[in-house]
This record gives structure tokens, C-alpha cells and sequence, in this order.
């Protein structure tokens, strides 16, 4: 059952230069207990359509259209006062860095503390024993120790840690994960990921996954949904996204064969999708990804493809999503 669905969602920008249609369209959902992977190149509109779920946007942005259910309500016709006792409750936020999330005037305690004491009531006191109990469940070492400490005072991954306890203090039904662990290596990456599958299963919370790291997204997510300028481009389940299918979108085939491999001789270069990510107010008239693409034809760069399903469990948005069509046009 979807906790979460996205229904042909608009978030536009206003600029003095025009309005940027950083999420043109998307639709996706999360099941509860699951997660689902958001991967694309920056400026793609991951980060953009997740926090429009929470309303979270600069204020040149709005949402334009669509709908945001959540648990049977539509968060987009949602007061603000409305929205407070939704963020941080039922829906939390790990944003990619916690160095800038974090206040480093006010001890860990402190912060942790402040969702026990604003959405469940508890006194300073309660709320003290419950951050010692969360920074536990974390896997921090010494956690009375770690709540008195100030921000600056911990490694990257030890504050990464925080946020996780912190977003997870009132046990929320979805955790936004906005890139968690790029500013982290490779050992304490491993760590924080093994730490919110064993998380997502204890307290069965959905979880958006947003990175542009392929790697991540095999080990953590159950379903993927790349996106491109602001739209949706491939929908399927992670295991069809890492082996052979015989569908996909070229931009997905791209961010696949760009990927280092062991097995890769060391003389031999990666391929790399050619071209750049187009100017938001300057998108081509067809398909987003024609520029870029190989497979491209006169149809590509004047008609734009809908988002259809291609099998069960598999949308695409491209005229050729079958391999062997495109393959044929060449």
C-alpha cells in the first residue's frame, strides 16, 4: 500500500529571467516500509520534489500543480500551521550536510531534544533520557557523553549519526535522505547505510533516497526513479535497474556504463554521457535527453515521449525504450 504518492507534480521558480520548471511533472510513490532510490545529475529536480513534499522551498517557489497524498491527505492543500505538525512528526528531513544543519552554539542534547519536547510533550528532562536512548540506537559510542557535546566537537560521521537521531526521534512513517552520505568515506558510507536498512526495519519507515550515486542506491533502495530536467524518465524496481532488461532509458543506460568497474583494464577510459545538462530556461522543444543522446531521431527532437509503462513494474519515457528498437534506428 503506498504511504506516499506523487501525482503529476509541478514545482516552479520565479526568476527575473523567467520561470524554472524544476519539477516538471513527477509522479512516483512510496509503499510503506520501503525504500525508493531518486537518482539524476544535479539540477535534475531530486532534492526540489522532495522538499515539496514538506513545502520546504525557497521563497521564489511554489508548487504550480498536482497532488502530494500522504496517509490520505493531500499535503498540498495543507495550511503552514498544518504543515508544522507534519514536519519533523510524521515526515523528517536528512539534509546532506550535517555541519550546516546543525546549530553549533547549542549542545547535541539540546538539539536532539527539541522534536520529544515540541510534537510528544515531554518535559527537559524526559526529553534528555529519551536523546541518550536515540543516540544509542544510532550506534554512537558514549552516548551520555555525545548528547553534551557541541557539533563541532564530533566527526562527519558521528554528526550524520545525530541527524539520523534526530529525524527518527518521533519515529516519522517517511525519512527524506537528501544525499546523507556524500560529504562522508567510503567505510563510514557503508556504516550509515547498513544503520538506516537496520532503522527502516525496526521502526518500518518509507524512505526517499536522494543521491546521484548509483553504488548507493543498490545497496539501500527497493525501487529507482531517475530523473532528468525535472522529470521522470525510467520508474522500475532496483533489481532491474543492475542487470541486463530489455528495457530502459538511454539516460539510465548512460549513468550504468559510466560507472568504474574492478574488472575495467586500467588503459581503457570510461564512458561518459556527452554534452551537459541544459539551461533550465532554455529545455529542447522534444524529448529533455535528445541532445545528449545517440539513439536520438528527427521524432526524439521535436515530439516529447510520455512517461509509459513498458512491462510490469517498469515505466519509461522514451519512444524506443525497448533496446532492440532503438539499437535498430542506428
Amino acid at each position: 500500500m503506498a504511504l506516499l504518492e506523487l501525482k503529476d507534480l509541478h514545482t516552479f521558480f520565479r526568476t527575473k529571467k523567467g520561470i524554472v520548471k524544476a519539477v516538471n511533472g513527477v509522479s512516483y510513490s512510496v509503499d510503506e516500509g520501503k525504500t525508493i532510490g531518486v537518482v539524476g545529475e544535479s539540477g535534475s529536480g531530486k532534492s526540489v520534489s522532495a522538499m515539496s513534499i514538506l513545502q520546504l522551498l525557497d521563497g521564489n517557489g511554489y508548487i504550480d500543480s498536482g497532488e502530494i497524498m500522504f496517509d490520505g491527505r493531500d499535503l498540498t492543500k495543507l495550511s503552514e500551521k498544518e504543515m508544522y505538525k507534519v514536519r519533523g512528526n510524521d515526515i523528517s528531513v536528512i539534509f546532506q550536510e550535517p555541519m550546516t544543519s546543525l546549530n553549533p552554539v547549542f549542545t547535541i542534547e539540546r538539539q536532539v531534544s527539541e522534536p520529544f519536547i515540541i510534537h510528544q510533550g515531554m518535559n527537559k528532562k524526559e526529553a534528555a533520557a529519551k536523546v541518550v536512548e536515540m543516540l544509542a540506537d544510532v550506534k554512537i559510542p558514549n552516548p551520555h557523553i555525545v548528547a553534551k557535546q557541541y557539533p563541532h566537537q564530533l566527526s562527519g560521521g558521528m554528526r550524520q549519526r545525530v541527524m539520523i537521531a534526530m529525524a527518527l526521534a518521533c519515529k516519522p512513517k517517511l525519512l527524506i535522505a537528501d544525499e546523507p552520505t556524500t560529504a562522508l568515506d567510503v567505510t563510514i558510507q557503508a556504516q550509515i547505510l547498513k544503520l538506516m536498512n537496520d532503522l527502516k526495519s525496526e521502526y518500518n519507515t518509507s524512505i526517499i533516497f536522494i543521491t546521484h550515486d548509483l553504488g548507493v542506491i543498490r545497496q539501500i533502495a527497493d525501487t529507482v526513479a531517475v530523473m532528468y530536467c525535472g522529470q521522470v524518465v525510467e520508474l522500475t524496481d532496483a533489481e532491474t535497474i543492475f542487470h541486463v532488461s530489455e528495457f530502459s532509458h538511454p539516460y539510465t543506460e548512460g549513468l550504468m556504463i559510466s560507472i568504474p568497474r574492478l574488472d575495467t583494464p586500467s588503459n581503457q577510459k570510461l564512458d561518459a554521457i556527452p554534452g551537459a545538462v541544459p539551461h533550465p530556461l532554455k529545455l529542447p522543444k522534444g524529448c529533455k535527453f535528445a541532445p545528449r543522446c545517440k539513439y536520438a531521431t528527427e521524432k526524439c527532437l521535436n515530439e516529447e515521449p510520455p512517461l509509459i509503462k513498458v512491462r510490469e513494474g517498469q515505466q519509461v519515457r522514451c519512444f524506443y525504450a525497448r533496446k532492440e528498437d532503438r539499437h535498430a534506428t542506428k
